[in-house]
């Protein structure tokens, strides 16, 4: 990848491309658009953008109104304020309801690596994926970022989008497509499925070209809508490789392989193994750092494929 931007530039430039087109669009922040970017809606539409200083639910509760009115607000602000400081609201007001509100979930997993534990976001697809009605995106880099900003202002219904504060690279050669409910197969393979999403697919594709030196020839399937999940997709090559890793900068418990585990043993029984974080609160560290020691690298994928396959080859 030569190219990169930070996701949260990405963000913004995609509210304000499509602010034109879209003109009941309004974008809502809590006193941290210059971080999540939202600042760059403000600058081209200052009428259609609302600061709500420090005040995660007021603003959620505002959004919801604003749907109700014939609005598509853009609620933005931390990952973990939006899942877990104004969970109620989220859960009562929009997801109850079915209202047409999109939560942008910024600074998520370890990305927010300098401020700990208190800040890092790892849950928050767990929490909002609970959530009946409630949509789920996880853009990986810039062409699935301005995909999933468009698909997500166009479908009618409650969105959650994660972004990460981290830079985003360029992975699907400048295709922007993004249809919600549908994986991306990047790689064809047989041994194994690689099952990612996020800005961990680098260190996922890193892998599968590592792997295919060895002589497993393994699959990469992208997954930037954890809900609805690409079943489909998910089935066709659990049957075909026999064994799936799961790859995910968030907890195991209900994420992607939270998700990928409850449709499988219901659906296609096969072997799984996930890698993510393990029943843990982040701390602060480099970035880099906490992704090492997490086990969210391309050295820890691959050792979870050797066990996988391992596994697989004393069963059969």
């Amino acid at each position: 990848m030569t190219v990169s931007k930070p996701m949260r530039v990405v963000f913004g430039e995609a509210l304000c491309r499509l602010g034109e087109e879209i003109p009941q669009l309004a974008v809502l922040d809590c006193d941290v658009s210059s971080s999540t970017q939202t600042r760059l809606f403000a600058q081209k539409y200052p009428e259609r953008f609302f600061n709500f200083g420090i005040a995660e639910a007021n603003m959620v509760g505002a959004a919801a109104g604003m749907a109700a009115s014939g609005l598509i607000p853009v609620a933005s602000t931390f990952a973990f304020l939006l899942a877990l400081r104004a969970g109620d609201p989220v859960q009562s007001l929009i997801a109850y309801n079915k209202l047409n509100v999109k939560l942008a979930g910024g600074y998520a997993g370890l990305s927010d690596f300098a401020d700990g534990a208190s800040h890092q976001s790892v849950m928050d697809i767990s929490i909002m994926r609970a959530m009946p009605n409630m949509t789920v995106l996880v853009p990986s880099d810039i062409e699935t970022t301005y995909g999933a900003v468009a698909a997500m202002l166009k479908h009618n219904g409650p969105v959650y989008l994660r972004l990460s504060r981290d830079l985003a690279g360029s992975c699907h050669g400048g295709d922007e497509s993004f249809e919600i409910g549908c994986a991306k197969v990047l790689k064809d393979g047989n041994d194994v499925t690689l099952a990612v999403s996020g800005t961990l697919l680098p260190y996922v594709l890193s892998a599968a070209e590592q792997l295919e030196k060895l002589g497993i020839s393994a699959a990469v399937v992208e997954f930037p809508t954890i809900k609805p999940l690409d079943g489909e997709t998910l089935v066709r090559y659990a049957k075909k490789t026999g064994a799936v890793v799961s790859v995910e900068e968030h907890t195991v418990l209900g994420g992607l392989g939270g998700a990928i585990a409850e449709y499988l043993s219901e659906n296609c029984p096969a072997r799984l193994r996930r890698v993510g974080l393990a029943d843990t609160f982040g701390e602060s560290g480099t970035y880099q750092g906490l992704l090492n020691k997490y086990g969210l690298m391309t050295p820890h994928i691959i050792h979870a494929v050797n066990q996988v396959l391992e596994y697989q080859n004393l069963t059969n």
